[in-house]
């Protein structure tokens, strides 16, 4: 069955560590004869929530009109979901976060997704990235039916390009061409 797959990349850098993996997760699913788009947030306008609640009394439509507008019907039409953030101060980009926070705007209807989560950190222990997880998964609470599926802790890359002799590159193909 062909599925919907939509990867949101929370890099601030296009073609950074995490990015690349992105597109190694890509290569794999569409091998793997799914629909998928990455979308790269930071080549986006998507301002922060502010928490006025204006979507709560206006059918899930937010009072912000920047890209987030164009980028909810993807998410709401995805059947797998993918979260890539490099993790900074032991947590998700502010780029992926903005999107999580404006995802509350249709948090009743947005159900029953495939998660993966992407990470790549500086820091070779598996433990800085545990803050970041858990905002992964703490998104993944507020959809209800979802299933975690992968987890890629890509360790001890820093400079732009590290990743690219790592073996996670390998990790984020097959684990796209597993969807």
């Amino acid at each position: 069955m062909t599925k919907k797959v939509l990867i949101l990349s929370g890099s601030p850098r296009y073609g950074g560590n995490s990015d690349t993996l992105c597109d190694q997760f890509l290569k794999g699913a569409m091998e793997a004869g799914h629909e998928v788009e990455k979308y790269f947030i930071s080549a986006h306008n998507i301002g922060y929530c502010s928490g006025c609640y204006y979507c709560s009394s206006h059918d899930g439509v937010c009072c912000k009109k920047d890209d987030m507008n164009a980028l909810m019907p993807k998410i709401l039409d995805a059947d797998v979901l993918v979260f890539a953030s490099p993790v900074y101060m032991y947590s998700i980009s502010a780029q992926l976060k903005a999107v999580f926070d404006r995802m509350v705007a249709k948090y009743e209807v947005i159900r029953n997704k495939e998660l993966y989560y992407i990470m790549t950190a500086a820091e070779n222990e598996v433990h800085t990235m545990d803050t970041a997880l858990a905002c992964m998964r703490g998104m993944a609470d507020c959809i209800p039916g979802s299933k975690e599926l992968g987890v890629i802790y890509g360790r001890g890359v820093y400079e732009k390009g590290e990743i690219l002799d790592s073996p996670y590159m390998q990790e984020a193909y097959e684990m796209g061409k597993s969807v």
